[in-house]
């Protein structure tokens, strides 16, 4: 059975997060998704809040920069909120934007390479080995966690291009994918990855629940067309992407109002609380375990959504 859950915006006010966390925890969603980005609120201190405050929730981080913290300090962080949360954590890795990795002056050489030596280099600590490293961006002299977990939690890589993809299968315990992670784009990126065994997928799926399918849609389309104009591989891998550029190209936003509302389905969890269950059960027919619901990034639209991710956690 997918997990349910819902992501917690780069926006939304740090001191927000335990309310949110509890009103989860409390009516029965099974997990909380912490958003990092630079330069917003950092993400193990809101993970510890949200493990902190409750009793069974399980709180994911998508995700921490591979460079912006060194692997000790990552290991240490993840080692620490396992240990605040005992099994209800799951850490998250990625390249990071990497016009904000250069702002920190922080860019690597190769981003792909950071984030195999940082993902191994973290993997292993967590599994209390002693580790010596000299690498292109991670540097290790006998370093081993005093207190690793006794059984450290599967690191996710938050990644999208299909070089990212197979090391992610290489290296790593799983993937967490980008809104809107539509099956389509569940099931091209599992294959890059190699489709290996025990191979974790969590996904951040597109909210909008409204009385009406209109109302949804139309609030929506705006963000739809942002994404189909960048070419998003969460939206090209759909079956559907080059008749849908094409209304957006003919007719903009407006026009995407109108299309099939298979196709909206197919998107994100758009449109009625109906649709947005369908959506979930694509997520789930394409094999992703974790789904962490991605409402509106303003308060205001955003956190109402809650209740209807509780309806939906109980479907």
């Amino acid at each position: 059975m997918t997990a349910i859950g819902m992501c917690f915006p780069r926006t939304y006010p740090a001191a927000l997060v335990t309310d949110v966390a509890r009103r989860l925890d409390r009516g029965g969603a099974d997990e909380l998704w912490i958003i990092e980005d630079c330069f917003f609120t950092a993400g193990p201190s809101l993970v510890s809040a949200a493990l902190t405050a409750t009793e069974r929730l399980t709180v994911g981080l998508g995700i921490v920069p591979a460079v912006v913290r060194t692997a000790a300090v990552t290991a240490m962080e993840f080692a620490t909120l396992e240990a605040l949360g005992p099994g209800r954590f799951l850490p998250g890795i990625g390249h990071g934007v990497q016009s904000w990795m250069g702002q920190m002056g922080v860019r690597p050489k190769s981003p792909l390479t950071a984030l195999e030596e940082v993902t191994t280099s973290v993997t292993r600590l967590l599994a209390g080995e002693e580790v010596s490293f000299e690498g292109t961006t991670v540097t290790l002299n006998k370093v081993k966690l005093d207190a690793p977990p006794a059984a450290a939690p599967p690191i996710l890589l938050g990644v999208q291009g299909p070089k990212s993809m197979a090391l992610a299968g290489r290296v790593a315990g799983g993937v967490v994918l980008a809104e809107p992670a539509t099956a389509a784009y569940v099931q091209q990126s599992v294959e890059y990855a190699g489709s290996p065994n025990g191979f974790v997928v969590a996904g951040f799926a597109a909210m909008c629940v409204r009385e009406d399918r209109r109302t949804a849609y139309e609030w929506t389309a705006p963000w739809l067309g942002w994404r189909i104009d960048a070419r998003a591989p969460q939206v090209t891998a759909l079956p559907f992407f080059d008749e849908l550029q094409k209304v957006y190209e003919e007719s903009g936003a407006a026009g995407l109002v109108g299309i099939p509302s298979d196709w909206w389905t197919a998107i994100g969890a758009i449109g009625t609380l109906e649709d947005a269950a369908a959506h979930l059960d694509q997520l789930e027919a394409a094999g992703v375990h974790h789904v962490g619901l991605f409402p509106d990034p303003e308060v205001e639209h955003g956190l109402p959504q809650l209740d209807y991710v509780l309806e939906l956690a109980k479907r």
